[in-house]
C-alpha cells in the first residue's frame, strides 16, 4: 500500500476529492440503505455498507492503475470501445433487462454482474470525439471534413440511448456541445445540431406514442408536467419526500445517521441521495458537496491549458464536464429545480457498474495530469541544468 501511495502522481487535489466524495459515499449509503436492508436483507444493513465499500475500494484500484497508463494509449482504445458499445446499445434495446418500462441493463450470467451500457458508451462517445476532435482541428470550419466525422458517432450514440433514457441522452449531448465549443466548433455548427437535436427529441416523443410504446412517451410527459405545474397536489411523491427532508436538514443538518425521510424516500440511496445529505448534514454539507465537483471541474480545466496535445487537453476537460453535468442535474432534481430523471451522482450514490466506469473516467483524467506533471519536471529539470552549466561557464571564463 505505501508503495502504490509512493507511485501516486497527477492531480493531488482530484485525488483529494475522489477520496473525499469515498468517504461521504460510505457515510450516505450506510445511512440511507436502512429501509432497504430491512426489505431485502432482514435488517443486515451492513451488507450495502460492506458492499458499497468493497465497490469504492475496486473503483480507486481502477483510477490508480488507469492514471498509470499513458493517456495516448486511450486513443487507439476509443476506437475498439465506440465499435464496440454500438451493438450494446442496439442489444440492450431488445433483449435487455426492463425496469420502469425501460430496456438500459444488461446482465452477465456467469459473473451475475448488471450493468448500463450507456455507461459503458458514454465514456467510449468522449474518448473518440477527443481523439477525432484533435484530429480535425486543422479542418474544423470545414463541415464535411472537421464537423461531420465528430458529429455522426455523437447522433448515433444518443439515438440508441435515447428511447430508454432521454435524459442521459440529452445531457450526453449537451456535454459534447461544450466540448465541440472548446474545441472551436464553429457557432454556426452547433446551432445546427441544437436545431437537430429538438426535431430528434420531437419525432422520438411521437415514435414513443405508437402502440406498444406508449409508457415513455407517458413518462417523458408525466414529469415534465408535474414539473411545469405549480399545484402541489401534482408534485411526485419523490419530489414531495425530497422537500420534507431538504425543509428538516436546516444550515448544519440533523447529524450523521438521523435522517427521517430515509424511510419515506425513494431511491434515496441512489437518485435522491443528495436529498438525504443535505438533510443530515444540512446546506453546508450541500454547499461542500457542490464544491467539490466545482473545484474537480476548475483543476481538469487546469490540465487542459497546460497539456500540450490537443486529445489530452480534450480528453481531461471533456470527461469532467459529463460528471459536473451528472452532477449538478442530480443535485437540481433533488432539490427540484429539473424534472425528475435517473441520474445519479458521480461517486456519491450507491451503485457498481456506473461507480466503475466513474472511476475510469477520472483515471483518465489524471493520466493526462501525470503526463502534464512530468513533463513540467523534465522541463523544470532541463532549466536547472541549463543554469548550472551557465554559472561553470561563468566561473571558468
Amino acid at each position: 500500500m505505501t508503495n502504490l501511495l509512493y507511485r501516486t502522481k497527477g492531480d493531488k487535489v482530484i485525488w483529494t476529492i475522489v477520496i473525499f466524495l469515498s468517504l461521504v459515499s460510505l457515510l450516505a449509503v450506510y445511512s440511507a440503505t436502512g429501509s432497504l436492508a430491512y426489505r431485502e436483507k432482514g435488517g443486515h444493513t451492513e451488507y450495502y455498507l460492506v458492499k458499497q465499500l468493497s465497490v469504492l475500494v475496486m473503483g480507486l484500484l481502477i483510477i490508480y492503475f488507469a492514471h498509470r497508463v499513458n493517456y495516448t494509449i486511450y486513443s487507439r482504445v476509443a476506437q475498439i470501445g465506440f465499435l464496440i458499445s454500438i451493438p450494446l446499445l442496439v442489444y440492450t434495446l431488445a433483449f435487455g433487462s426492463h425496469i420502469n418500462d425501460a430496456s438500459r441493463w444488461i446482465h452477465l450470467p456467469i459473473i451475475n454482474l448488471t450493468f448500463q451500457t450507456s455507461d459503458v458508451a458514454k465514456l467510449a462517445l468522449f474518448m473518440y470525439v477527443s481523439r477525432q476532435l484533435s484530429r480535425s482541428q486543422h479542418v474544423i470550419d470545414d463541415f464535411r471534413k472537421g464537423f461531420l466525422p465528430i458529429i455522426i458517432p455523437v447522433g448515433v450514440i444518443c439515438v440508441l440511448i435515447m428511447p430508454a433514457n432521454m435524459s442521459t441522452a440529452l445531457l450526453l449531448g449537451a456535454s459534447c456541445m461544450i466540448l465541440f465549443f472548446i474545441g472551436r466548433v464553429p457557432l454556426r455548427f452547433l446551432g445546427a445540431m441544437i436545431a437537430a437535436g429538438v426535431v430528434m427529441i420531437g419525432l422520438m416523443f411521437l415514435i414513443a406514442k405508437l402502440p406498444g410504446m406508449e409508457m415513455r412517451a407517458k413518462t417523458w410527459s408525466k414529469r415534465i408536467d408535474s414539473f411545469m405545474n405549480d399545484d402541489h397536489t401534482e408534485v411526485p411523491y419523490q419530489v414531495q419526500q425530497a422537500n420534507i427532508a431538504i425543509a428538516g436538514g436546516g444550515m448544519l443538518g440533523k447529524g450523521p445517521g438521523n435522517s427521517t425521510q430515509r424511510n419515506f424516500l425513494p431511491h434515496a440511496y441512489s437518485d435522491y441521495i443528495y436529498a438525504t445529505i443535505i438533510e443530515e448534514y444540512g446546506l453546508f454539507g450541500a454547499f461542500l458537496i457542490l464544491a467539490c465537483y466545482m473545484v474537480l471541474l476548475l483543476r481538469s480545466i487546469r490540465i487542459y491549458r497546460k497539456c500540450p496535445y490537443a486529445f489530452g487537453a480534450f480528453l481531461a476537460v471533456g470527461l469532467s464536464i459529463t460528471l459536473v453535468i451528472q452532477a449538478l442535474t442530480n443535485m437540481a432534481v433533488n432539490v427540484h429545480l429539473f424534472p425528475v430523471t435517473g441520474v445519479t451522482l458521480p461517486l456519491v450514490s450507491m451503485g457498481g457498474s456506473s461507480v466503475i466506469f466513474t472511476s475510469l473516467a477520472i483515471g483518465i483524467i489524471l493520466s493526462v495530469a501525470r503526463n502534464v506533471e512530468e513533463m513540467e519536471g523534465k522541463q523544470a529539470e532541463r532549466e536547472r541544468l541549463e543554469k548550472v552549466m551557465a554559472a561553470q561557464n561563468e566561473a571558468a571564463a
